[in-house]
């Protein structure tokens, strides 16, 4: 019995292993740092963005549009949301490299990648 439960935690850490970012990685120094080290939770706003909006393009200009001029009435996140984390403060980033943040978030939060359709 033992046996198998370390087998199933073997396997599950090298799943969570996998989806993480490598910390050199772009994404990682510029979004998910700063996620990680409060705790702020990446998904749930991912799939705040991707229930109120829907489409890839929309929620990467609505992302854009945030991570340039930050503000709270701007943000889809609840009000309680900021009561628990801070505010964010602009990025120092050009569109460029914003734009390509902002597509590797995207692509790393890509619910189509995780679905799998049983094979017949």
């Amino acid at each position: 019995m033992v046996k198998r439960f370390m087998f199933l935690v073997l396997i599950s850490l090298n799943l969570v292993a996998q989806e993480i970012p490598k910390q050199e990685s772009f994404l990682y120094k510029n979004c998910l740092s700063c996620h990680v080290e409060q705790q702020i939770p990446s998904e749930l706003i991912y799939r705040r963005y991707l229930m109120k909006y829907s489409s890839d393009k929309v929620i990467k200009n609505r992302l854009l549009k945030y991570l340039k001029n930050p503000q709270k009435e701007e943000s889809i996140m609840p009000k309680q949301f900021f009561m628990k984390f801070s505010q964010k403060r602009p990025m120092d980033l050009n569109s460029t490299q914003l734009e390509e943040g902002v597509d590797a978030y995207l692509e790393f939060f890509n619910m189509k990648k995780k679905l799998r359709l049983p094979s017949s």
